[in-house]
């Protein structure tokens, strides 16, 4: 074979691989514990704006978790979007994100909402969008001023009002986390004995269930997401439009630490293939357009600094004003959920 002959069989395979690198490089494995159908249009307009295609691996958080961790350095998986902060702080001290730098996140996510850095300056996870932990409550039966903030839940006098899902739910379970950041331990066990005894009865059910117990009158008082509020808000559907004739809301805690916000997020996987791709997904989650795409088509407030939103229902909860949330860093919340729940064994609230 001629040198001629033998150099140019060098330059066709050597752009074959090329073509094959940048290829792979157009590609973006998913390992996502969201499971809203809106979320496609997200999806769709990364690829349409930057080419990467997305490969999506959907799951709860837990099954999430659990693959990554048998995976291990196989994993294909370039980034985790996940739900809740107690499941950021539990995948980052079990090693399953990379910690990186990007100056846009940096720029546009609070501090409080993102992990803390890593000694190389590394961010492991971002908050993407927040949901409020918000009260809700039977207007003809109770006054709004005795559920403004979250220690009223355990006062005496909202005695047999109370409903509210499992206390080892993990969006309980960070609540109480927040709660216990900011009253210490001892009097945040004795607000948990409190609420307690100020049940309707028995933990059951999700968020929804319990704004329809307030508005049948099985209960007087709730505790809920503010997306699964704002979802019956803009239902169409008469028993919906019904619920919110009875139901009310409040912002807790609006004159001390602030409303608790819970986030849903992502972080680039520890054995990421396509590390750049998955900085840039999140770079795009974070963009007025997508931010903008969580609050009106899911609910969810913008996590992003600065961005106006246009969801009606989101707006009518506040007036159209800002309201007051907590700035404690989210990663604390996680890391208080095994003394909850602790807690909340020795006080009995299943």
């Amino acid at each position: 074979m001629s040198i001629r002959l033998k150099t140019l069989l060098l330059t066709c395979v050597l752009a074959a691989a090329g073509t094959a690198s940048a290829q792979e490089e157009k590609v973006l494995n998913l390992y996502s514990a969201r499971h809203y159908a809106t979320d496609e249009a997200l999806y769709e307009g990364f690829t349409k704006t930057t080419g990467i295609k997305i490969n999506r691996v959907d799951s709860d958080d837990a099954g999430i978790m659990a693959r990554l961790k048998a995976e291990g350095a196989a994993s294909p998986a370039d980034i985790i979007l996940l739900v809740d902060a107690a499941r950021f702080y539990r995948g980052e001290t079990e090693g399953l994100f990379l910690p990186v730098r990007s100056k846009l996140l940096e720029d546009v996510i609070p501090a409080n909402l993102r992990a803390q850095p890593a000694p190389d300056g590394g961010i492991a996870w971002f908050g993407l969008s927040t949901r409020a932990r918000v009260i809700v409550y039977n207007k003809a039966k109770v006054k709004p001023e005795d559920v403004d903030t979250y220690e009223e839940l355990g006062d005496p006098k909202n005695r047999d009002r109370l409903c509210i899902r499992s206390g080892s739910h993990p969006y309980n379970l960070s609540l109480f986390g927040a709660v216990m950041e900011h009253m210490g331990e001892q009097k945040t066990q004795a607000w948990l004995k409190g609420m307690v005894d100020n049940m309707a009865r028995w933990p059951k059910g999700g968020d929804t269930d319990q704004i329809k117990a307030v508005a049948t009158g099985e209960c007087e008082v709730a505790v809920t997401n503010s997306y699964y509020l704002a979802r019956i808000m803009r239902s169409d559907k008469a028993d919906d439009k019904a619920i919110m004739q009875k139901v009310g809301v409040v912002f807790p805690n609006q004159d001390s630490w602030g409303t608790h916000l819970n986030i849903a997020g992502g972080g680039v996987a520890r054995h990421a293939k396509h590390k750049d791709n998955a900085i840039r997904f999140l770079e795009y989650l974070a963009s007025p357009e997508a931010q903008n795409y969580f609050a009106n088509a899911n609910n969810e407030w913008p996590a992003a600094k600065g961005v106006e939103l246009d969801n009606p229902a989101l707006k009518a909860m506040t007036g159209g004003k800002p309201f007051k949330a907590e700035t404690i860093p989210i990663g604390a919340v996680g890391a208080n959920q095994v003394k909850v729940q602790q807690m909340l064994d020795r006080v009995g609230f299943r």
